[in-house]
């Protein structure tokens, strides 16, 4: 039927008689935009089956009565949920649990809920929220470690299974609205790219709505972002633009278009910025509110902050200041340039733990501008792990360095970016003894699992009419495992025994909805047993009692592949912790019995939980061969315009010869632009034609550039702009190997003659980009260096680019870390 006859049919209708009318809307189901029928769903089963036909047909509609299935929802009164979860913060940096930096926002729920002193995480970024978002030990769902060292152990492969659904889909498929807001960190890293599948991306579990960027870190002013599948770019045009804001400005968008759509659908908003990860990257104005406000030393810090948590009541009374390490060195120590410099970066720190309080205040008063906080759970739990020591002894205005194991720098070079220190023109981290200080009372720091400076994260918990004890604090044993029971029970909700026709593991993690009653302040933990393992450091905790190794690695030393310790030499420690709360009195010694006893139990826990193999090594790891779309692949072929490829999915150039063609074709007029770049400002490669001459830079960490392009003893024709027609772009390596990080020797040639050649001194050995990807034909991220602009587009046509890349060479000792690495992952 066309369109004046539909209008027609209605004027018709309209014209019907009121008992005609009455009639028809007796038969015809209710009026349109009437409420669609709910129910509830058992949950033991999702998705539920398919409910039957509940209307009548016959042979005409007059004679049939329609019917519509019924949306599914939570049970009455099932609350909001705000699950919010910051990044590489110890239990001493907010001012909540008594740090010196502000945070207002998370002050804000603790005064309004409750505070909790003994929550605790896995000490390391991706098996946190593994564990955090599916209620299970994070061995149980293979992340025993970081995605980008996932090895072919079920507890180490980093995926979560079909039979780990997560709270994301469980709330999904009760009616609930889920968003995901900020980091990821737990789909494997070679399955990032528009390739799929998306089964371990956001959406594949259970989030109807991603903005955030996949991996472990984010440059915050130009974020490796996507919206759900699809990169998108937002910073593009605005000189200002900063990721911690621009992620509460979405979810705050989101919050006010699901309120305008269905108001009475309950949403499930997971929160996580990546601060404060490195980069540290706030805003200039917030930099400024922290100037000289850590002048007094890391040794001042901790005493100021042992102060303040006593006062607050956040440690116990009796609770002892571990003592500062040998191994770090006292701020007296330091020169007025050392001061100087590491003043800047905890300012930075400071700034942004602060910036992105703030930002989280505004997601929190959004939520309370719709009328929606009343009943809302709001979960605000302060790091995935404790304070950072990845900055190195002296900090880093770029921690590609020390991914890298270039582990000290001129102090010019540090001096240099004093003033830019957390601008977009640096990469950086802060000195080692900060990371310490910001974990008081506590000893060590992120990735050291047997320590609460690497575990302990303090947490606060606010659900209006539901806590009974507003303003109290709770000193229960817990873990991020709890935080998924805790949802459900507070939602009227049952995890699953099978999704998608999967038997679903066991949630592994108890409620902590019984502390919520004023009248179980002081109640037992019903959290009796948890262990802990990051790298082959251990802890086992039981009752009362935590029994952990003694770290045999510092994690702001990178191994190297040399000599490493046996991880069942291990020396172990032993607490009593509901007598010492800050682990500061060793008891192995004299109870010896209760040690062997705790130590058993860590074996009986690790069985169980997926944790065999222990295994300490780091580029053993990094090594590992994965599954990956181009795995094995020594020659890559490209056509045409090419951007966002993951640098799982590139071919990696590192340590070894390889050779990179391109064939183009310049129209009429002249072409510029990039052809092909991985990396940026901190680190990467490019090849590209500057106002028609080709030039091919190599960034060393932003340390050194090595540019090849045309110059003295190069042809007189080869120093012009390429004519309008084909040309073929040849850049020839051969690496000064074996060994990790050597040099070579590059050529730069052009239709078959040298343009440039020279050496450079050293490469990059281990990591070449984290949040930057290959892109050919443009530049979307961050620029190799000054002498072009994003995006760069090349403005000719790109026929052919290919790679050839050759074995990596590497020394005897390398060869048989990559051989063991194989080994394993085959076995």
């Amino acid at each position: 039927m066309n369109f004046p006859a539909i209008l027609a049919t209605l004027f018709l209708t309209s014209a019907l008689s009121a008992p005609a009318l009455a009639q028809q809307a007796q038969t015809s189901g209710p009026p349109l935009g009437s409420p669609a029928a709910t129910i509830t769903i058992p949950g033991d089963q999702l998705p539920p089956l398919p409910p039957k036909f509940g209307g009548v047909i016959n042979e005409t509609t007059k004679d049939s009565k329609p019917w519509w299935p019924p949306t599914v929802v939570p049970p009455k009164g099932a609350p909001n949920v705000l699950l919010i979860m910051t990044d590489d913060s110890g239990y001493g940096v907010p001012s909540t649990f008594g740090g010196v930096i502000p945070t207002p926002a998370l002050d804000r729920i603790a005064n309004a809920g409750l505070r909790y002193t003994q929550f605790h995480s896995t000490a390391l970024c991706s098996p946190t929220r593994a564990a955090l978002i599916t209620g299970r030990n994070h061995h149980s769902v293979g992340f025993g470690n970081i995605s980008e060292l996932a090895t072919g152990y079920p507890g180490y492969d980093s995926v979560i299974g079909p039979e780990n659904a997560t709270i994301g889909r469980i709330l999904s498929d009760n009616g609930y609205a889920t968003s995901w807001f900020g980091k990821n960190h737990n789909t494997p890293s070679y399955l990032y790219s528009a390739a799929g599948p998306f089964d371990q991306w956001p959406s594949g579990m259970g989030f109807q709505y991603f903005y955030g960027f996949m991996g472990g870190e984010s440059d915050q002013w130009k974020p490796y972002l996507f919206r759900d599948h699809t990169p998108v770019f937002p910073w593009v045009g605005k000189p200002d633009y900063n990721l911690v804001t621009d992620m509460a400005d979405d979810a705050i968008g989101y919050m006010k278009q699901l309120n305008a759509s269905a108001p009475d659908k309950p949403f499930f908003v997971y929160y996580v910025p990546g601060a404060t990860h490195s980069p540290h990257h706030p805003t200039k104005e917030w930099i400024d509110k922290f100037k000289g406000k850590f002048d007094m030393g890391w040794e001042k810090l901790r005493e100021q902050t042992f102060a303040n948590q006593k006062r607050l009541g956040v440690i116990p009374a009796n609770t002892e200041l571990t003592p500062w390490p040998d191994s770090l060195p006292k701020w007296d120590s330091l020169s007025v340039v050392q001061k100087k410099i590491v003043t800047r970066e905890a300012e930075v720190f400071a700034a942004y733990t602060a910036y992105n309080d703030h930002e989280i205040g505004r997601v929190i008063q959004a939520v309370e501008d719709m009328g929606k906080l009343d009943n809302t759970l709001i979960i605000y739990i302060n790091g995935d792990n404790g304070t950072s020591s990845e900055g190195s002894m002296q900090g880093t205005p770029n921690t590609m360095t020390v991914y890298n194991g270039v582990l000290e720098l001129p102090e010019v070079e540090l001096l240099r970016y004093y003033e830019s220190w957390g601008s977009d023109q640096t990469y950086p981290h802060m000195a080692v003894p900060w990371a310490w200080a910001f974990n008081t009372p506590f000893k060590w720091v992120k990735q050291v699992a047997s320590h609460f400076g690497g575990t302990r994260q303090g947490m606060a918990i606010s659900w209006p009419g539901h806590i009974t004890d507003v303003g109290g604090i709770r000193s229960q044993f817990h873990h991020v495992i709890d935080i998924v029971p805790t949802i459900l029970e507070a939602a009227g909700l049952r995890a699953p025994a099978s999704v998608d026709g999967v038997p679903q593991k066991p949630i592994e993690g108890v409620s902590m909805t019984y502390t919520f009653d004023k009248a179980n302040a002081n109640a037992s933990s019903k959290h009796e047993t948890q262990y802990f393992e990051i790298m082959a450091n251990r802890g086992i905790y039981h009752d009362g009692w935590y029994a952990g190794t003694t770290p045999a690695l510092v994690p702001w030393k990178p191994a190297a592949g040399g000599p490493l310790p046996d991880v069942t030499s291990y020396k172990w420690e032993l607490y009593n912790i509901s007598e010492d709360f800050s682990q500061n009195r060793d008891l192995a010694a004299t109870n010896p019995g209760k040690l062997k006893e705790m130590q058993a139990l860590f074996l009986s826990e690790a069985q169980k939980y997926q944790v065999l193999p222990l295994d300490n090594t780091v580029l053993t790891r990094l090594l590992t061969p994965r599954p990956s779309g181009t795995a094995g692949r020594t020659e890559f072929t490209y056509v045409g315009e090419n951007a966002g490829i993951p640098i799982a999915n590139a071919p990696s150039l590192l340590n070894r010869d390889y050779t990179i063609t391109a064939d183009i074709t310049v129209p009429n007029g002249g072409a510029e632009g990039m052809i092909a770049t991985m990396g940026g400002r901190f680190g990467g490669y490019a090849l590209y034609l500057l106002k028609g001459k080709p030039v091919f830079v190599y960034n060393l960490l932003n340390l050194k550039r090595y540019r090849w392009e045309g110059g003295v003893g190069a042809e007189d024709w080869l120093g012009q702009s390429l004519s309008p027609g084909k040309h073929k772009i040849v850049f020839d390596f051969k690496y000064d190997g074996p060994g990790l990080g050597k040099g070579g020797s590059g050529v730069l040639s052009v239709d078959g003659k040298v343009l440039s050649q020279q050496k450079m001194d050293h490469s990059i050995p281990f990591m070449m980009a984290l949040d930057e990807s290959l892109d050919i034909g443009l530049d979307t991220r961050t620029a190799l260096d000054d002498s072009y602009k994003l995006p760069f587009r090349f403005t000719g046509t790109i026929d052919k680019l290919s790679y050839k890349i050759r074995p990596e060479q590497l020394a005897e000792d390398d060869r048989k870390v990559m051989q063991k690495a194989v080994t394993k992952a085959n076995d």
